[in-house]
């Protein structure tokens, strides 16, 4: 086979695994009977994009309620705002959590770091809104699975993007996050971090142009090399950074012969993330579906704990 056909089935087999987390989740749900309420509004405009829109539904409260953001997976080029969790936002409205699940722009339209930028802007925006709302823009948190969770981790360990001088009172506003929920996490989207953590084929996920921006002949250059970094999630973390909970259910151990990016949902990248944030003194629980969690009861409870509402 043609390195260009490999890259081609490469990025192919990829892509299914990087989109297929939140989808998976999403039809367990389903299968319970597990239906959600109508927003509160819907598709609301957080910027010009016609994928820069956001559901919210509002914790009923005499009092400003913490937030949920939701940021959808689909490996960066796909993927929409419906994947939240019945459970998770049922649990939050019972516990006095508003939530909104947004969605943003796509690869190949845009590459790294327009994903994570608009999804920024939503958390900005929602606080932006936190008098309209009955918000306190002090409890906000994050959560998604594959590349929404991803994203979760890079906002929750990136410096406040709050530009206090912008023209445009949204971007005014702070990205800063009390917490992160996140499901299938990559703490990391460098090829070689992957390769070491996880080994088989999973470091080929860089086999997303789309999101890199990158081609084939690229991928080992220094222009590559600074990308992988940039988009990495546990490049940023420091001591004052919010707590994490990660849930995985992909197999622990790869197949003989893994497919091209299997293992890019590895609790390899939780238990990794926990070593760097234990040292740092953050709390950082990382689960596997194989110990059989009250997934419901820990991520509400984790939520509820790091959000300032009794349990």
């Amino acid at each position: 086979m043609s390195a260009s056909r490999r890259f081609v089935a490469c990025l192919a087999a990829t892509v299914i695994l990087l989109a297929s987390e939140p989808v998976l989740a999403q039809a367990k749900a389903k299968q319970k009977g597990e239906t959600k309420p109508p927003p509160d509004m819907a598709n609301v405009s957080y910027g010009p994009h016609e994928r820069n829109v956001m559901d919210v539904w509002k914790a009923k409260s005499d009092q400003p309620t913490p937030l949920l953001v939701f940021i959808h997976g689909g490996g960066f080029h796909a993927g929409s705002k419906e994947a939240l969790q019945p459970y998770l936002l049922h649990g939050c409205l019972a516990s006095g959590i508003s939530v909104v699940a947004i969605n943003y722009r796509l690869s190949p339209e845009v590459k790294f770091p327009a994903h994570y930028m608009d999804c920024a802007r939503a958390i900005q925006f929602a606080r932006s809104k936190a008098k309209d709302w009955n918000l306190d823009p002090k409890r906000v948190a994050a959560s998604g699975g594959s590349a929404g969770a991803g994203t979760s981790l890079w906002l929750g360990f990136h410096d406040d993007m709050a530009d206090p001088k912008n023209v445009d009172p949204v971007l005014r506003e702070s990205t800063r996050l009390s917490c992160m929920v996140v499901f299938g996490a990559q703490s990391s989207y460098d090829p070689r971090v992957i390769k070491k953590l996880v080994g088989g084929r999973a470091h080929e996920h860089e086999a997303l142009p789309g999101f890199y921006g990158l081609t084939s002949e690229d991928y080992e250059t220094e222009k590559a090399y600074k990308l992988y970094e940039a988009a990495s999630a546990i490049n940023y973390l420091t001591r004052d950074d919010p707590p994490v909970y990660a849930y995985y259910n992909e197999a622990r151990q790869l197949p003989a012969n893994p497919k091209a990016g299997q293992g890019i949902h590895s609790i390899n990248f939780g238990t990794y993330l926990k070593e760097k944030m234990d040292e740092l003194g953050i709390e950082c629980i990382v689960r596997h579906e194989d110990e059989q969690p009250d997934l419901a009861k820990e991520t509400i409870g984790f939520l509820k704990k790091h959000l300032g509402l009794a349990n």
